[in-house]
């Protein structure tokens, strides 16, 4: 079992914090009033109008010949509200979305977007189908919960029983990544571990998935993966399918500094 150190510290999603609304709005030239002297007298067009001088104010609607200053929002991931997105680190330009329905579902879809270099978020993968935990999800895991964490975590590391199908990140091929016996439809598990993936969840990132060190202590679980579907619900993992998992962990590049955003769709969404 091999160990590596030096990748970036676990990200975890704590309480989501409100987004702020940004708004704008373009003014019209004021008007100076008659005057015992003479008629009114049009002021000088704002800054940023480009009508000349003595022009007539602007009409109620009409609009501006130049580009606003107003700011405009960032592009979202579809499905991502701006206060679950504002815990995606600002490098990052590679996230997997894994979202269910409701918080006790325990089917879930997965989509790997992409953030081009102009800043919007486009779908690069996926969607694949998807296992989560038995019990759905939860903002507050605990170990034997039977729930998956729901949150902003990075990934990156892997490894498995089987040799390592492509990965740009760190792949430890190991015979302890065997499982056996049936899962909780009674499907056999055997497989499952061929290929994993860390999910930076109470663990040292930059290690094996095999990994053991719990930083937040054992009573927080540990040991989420994602890793090849047995065809039913998990302990905590999230599971895909083996070729889609596959195609991921090939697809994952360290210089985008990926992360996976997870948990029922209404939760993310905020």
């Amino acid at each position: 079992m091999s160990v590596r150190k030096g990748a970036p510290a676990l990200l975890s999603a704590g309480t989501l914090c409100a987004a702020l609304l940004l708004t704008g709005c373009a003014g019209t030239a004021p008007t100076v009033p008659a005057t015992p002297d003479g008629p009114a007298v049009t002021a000088p067009p704002a800054a940023g109008d480009s009508r000349p001088e003595g022009a007539p104010p602007r009409a109620a609607g009409e609009a501006a010949s130049s580009l606003s200053s107003a700011p405009v929002p960032a592009p979202r991931i579809p499905g991502i509200g701006p206060a679950t997105h504002a815990l995606v680190p600002d490098g990052t330009t590679q996230v997997l979305v894994v979202t269910g329905a409701t918080a006790d579902d325990n089917t879930s879809t997965a989509t790997l977007y992409e953030r081009s270099p102009g800043g919007a978020w486009t779908e690069a993968a996926g969607p694949w189908p998807a296992h989560n935990a038995l019990k759905g999800w939860t903002a507050d895991h605990r170990a034997g919960d039977l729930r998956t964490p729901i949150g902003v975590f990075r990934i990156g590391d892997t490894g498995g029983r089987l040799p390592d199908p492509g990965a740009r990140f760190p792949y430890d091929q190991d015979q302890e990544f065997a499982i056996s016996g049936t899962g909780f439809s009674g499907e056999p598990l055997e497989g499952s571990f061929d290929h994993v993936i860390a999910i930076d969840y109470n663990r040292v990132p930059g290690r094996t998935p095999l990994d053991k060190e719990r930083p937040l202590g054992a009573g927080k679980g540990g040991g989420v993966w994602i890793h090849v579907d047995h065809g039913g619900p998990t302990q905590a993992c999230v599971a895909l399918e083996r070729e889609a998992l596959r195609d991921l962990i090939r697809a994952l590049d360290p210089a985008a500094e990926p992360v996976v955003v997870m948990g029922p769709a209404p939760d993310l969404a905020r």
